[in-house]
């Protein structure tokens, strides 16, 4: 049996965890599919899989072994592909996991814009905000403001993100519109968990003291603090990016808009490999690149 042929479905079936789709895109019967995986098994000395009639999982095992040859698949692809061509364009399905906050208009039309100069390149985006294990899910590339790298893992910062405080028209009627910070302390907050949590955020730049709200909605989903500011709940941090609309608009006012608020990078976080696949490295540079992030995360 093909041993290289058997490590190319062993990674498909596990990054794709369904049998029948990786035989299908493979062109195999889901008999030879499993047996090229049992293959696989049979060398190493191992489990890799857990599998039943309906769903199929990475053993512990099973995932240290496809972060082995993931890289090792990636770069052998590459590098044939280098043999009849003189330079190797960005190909395949880039998989990323993004905030949800960077569901808008100006993200989309860098998508395009990148599309547009790599046509043979699509994107599968999850924009859930859970955490995710990159490996395993098989995530070529993750967005994050706030982010703590698990082990095996590289970050590389793109840009920066502007934050400012805003609230509803109708909550500032009600609670009155700040004049210093210090009218800010123990006020109702709706706060990201992965950056204040505890309702302490710092204005004033780097030097700058903390102040302390008191938050009455806690989320890793930016959508809905964002929404639950316009219904007008409470105070929210959030990106200049995702709020501009609605300030523009009308539905949300800037607190205090002279002072500074903070600045958090946003780090494109991937797997520790020496070797990057190129559409993973186009794109990076794309991002880093000046019609990328930098240039609409003001």
């Amino acid at each position: 049996m093909d041993t290289l042929l058997s490590l190319r479905v062993f990674a498909e079936v596990a990054e794709q965890k369904n049998f029948s789709a990786v035989a299908e895109r493979l062109g195999l019967s889901p008999a030879m599919t499993s047996k090229h995986v049992k293959h696989v098994e049979a060398r190493v000395g191992a489990r890799l899989l857990n599998r039943n009639s309906r769903n199929v999982s990475l053993t512990e095992a099973g995932a240290q072994y496809l972060q082995t040859i993931r890289p090792l698949l990636d770069g052998l692809a590459e590098a044939e592909a280098q043999l009849t061509a003189d330079s190797l364009s960005p190909r395949g399905t880039l998989r990323m996991s993004m905030p949800v906050w960077m569901a808008n208009p100006a993200f989309a039309r860098i998508l395009a814009a990148y599309h547009h100069q790599n046509p043979h390149v699509t994107f599968d985006v999850d924009l859930s905000g859970r955490k995710i294990n990159m490996v395993e899910e098989g995530i070529d590339l993750a967005l994050r403001v706030a982010f703590k790298l698990d082990e095996g893992l590289i970050a590389r910062k793109l840009a920066e993100v502007t934050f400012q405080l805003v609230a509803a028209p109708a909550f500032l009627d009600r609670f009155g519109r700040p004049k210093t910070p210090e009218d800010l302390i123990n006020a109702p907050m709706l706060a990201y968990s992965q950056v204040a949590a505890d309702g302490r955020i710092k204005f004033g730049g780097e030097k700058g003291v903390d102040l302390k709200l008191r938050p009455i909605l806690v989320s890793s989903n930016e959508s809905i603090l964002h929404q639950a500011a316009v219904a007008g709940m409470g105070f929210a941090m959030l990106p200049n990016w995702a709020a501009q609309n609605d300030v523009k608009g009308g539905r949300l006012e800037t607190i205090l808009p002279e002072t500074v608020w903070p600045k958090l990078p946003i780090q494109a976080i991937y797997a520790d490999r020496s070797y990057l696949p190129a559409k993973v490295r186009s794109f990076l540079d794309f991002l880093a690149g000046p019609d990328g992030l930098s240039g609409v995360l003001k």
